[in-house]
């Protein structure tokens, strides 16, 4: 009697094949379930994205986030364009004697009182003691970076230099062509709008500040550098107005005016530092 053959298919059947997918089985490690390309991925989630695909972040640079060092952002910009808008408002309103000048008018005679401690405040902003800080600071910023062999050591302490050559090239026009006469404290005359002293304080401290802190090692020594240039200009500028030397409306216009021009050299500073930066790294071959 012969014996019956087994069917297909039984727990018996041993079969040296591939194991078969059968309905309900689990996809998750099945190459490109649920939308993935890896075996390993059981997600939708796309794999991660090469740094030339990621899309432009909102300055225009691919694949760059934080953006790249020496670019200017949005917020960079603001320093440039709101000091730069202001700086027009206060000098209309000069020209044009409107109403900031009345409150200018109430606000000095609140504040004046010459003393000799503010006389001794507003000369910091004088030629004479800003310019030479300003020039020990580039000497020495120089000498360390052509020591440690950077690469256009030059270029900041004469990027500084032109700056500070800068400020009478801009305020003296603008005071012949404003030709705002003085506070009841000096003798009559023109030519007090814009603030010379204050816009030297702030170009020849905030100058060597700039160029000094990249060589602070570390950040309460930076932070101190930023006080103190702060502080000086606060103290030519409240040594000014409480010896009646300027009105306030003065003062705040070269604050505006100063900080353009050191934004500027910020800006300028931050991409020479990157192109430095990217000249030092090995090329592919």
């Amino acid at each position: 009697m012969r014996d019956t053959p087994r069917p297909q298919g039984t727990v018996g059947d041993a079969r040296p094949g591939p194991p078969q997918l059968r309905p309900g089985r689990a996809l998750a490690h099945t190459t490109g379930a649920s939308g993935s390309e890896s075996p390993h991925r059981s997600d939708s989630r796309p794999p991660q994205t090469p740094r030339g695909g990621r899309p432009a972040d909102p300055d225009g640079r691919p694949g760059t986030t934080p953006p790249v060092p020496g670019r200017p952002t949005s917020f960079q910009w603001l320093f440039l364009a709101l000091p730069a808008l202001l700086f027009a408002l206060i000098t209309w309103q000069v020209a044009a004697d409107g109403p900031l000048l009345r409150l200018d008018t109430r606000l000095s005679r609140a504040l004046v009182h010459p003393d000799r401690f503010s006389e001794l405040l507003s000369d910091l902003g004088n030629f004479q003691v800003a310019v030479p800080v300003l020039a020990v600071v580039l000497v020495y910023v120089g000498h360390r970076a052509r020591a440690s062999g950077t690469d256009r050591w030059w270029l900041p302490p004469l990027a500084a230099a032109v700056l500070m050559a800068l400020v009478p090239a801009l305020v003296v026009p603008v005071k012949e062509l404003i030709a705002r006469g003085g506070t009841p404290a000096v003798p009559p005359g023109t030519g007090y709008y814009p603030s010379g002293h204050t816009a030297t304080a702030m170009i020849a401290y905030g100058a060597s500040t700039l160029v000094l802190l990249p060589w602070l090692r570390t950040s309460y020594a930076r932070r101190g550098a930023v006080a103190i240039c702060v502080l000086l200009v606060a103290c030519v500028s409240f040594g000014l107005v409480r010896r009646g030397y300027h009105w306030p409306l003065d003062v705040m216009a070269s604050w505006c005016l100063g900080t353009v021009l050191l934004a500027s050299l910020r800006l300028f500073l931050g991409r020479d530092r990157s192109a430095s930066h990217d000249r030092s790294e090995p090329q592919p071959k």
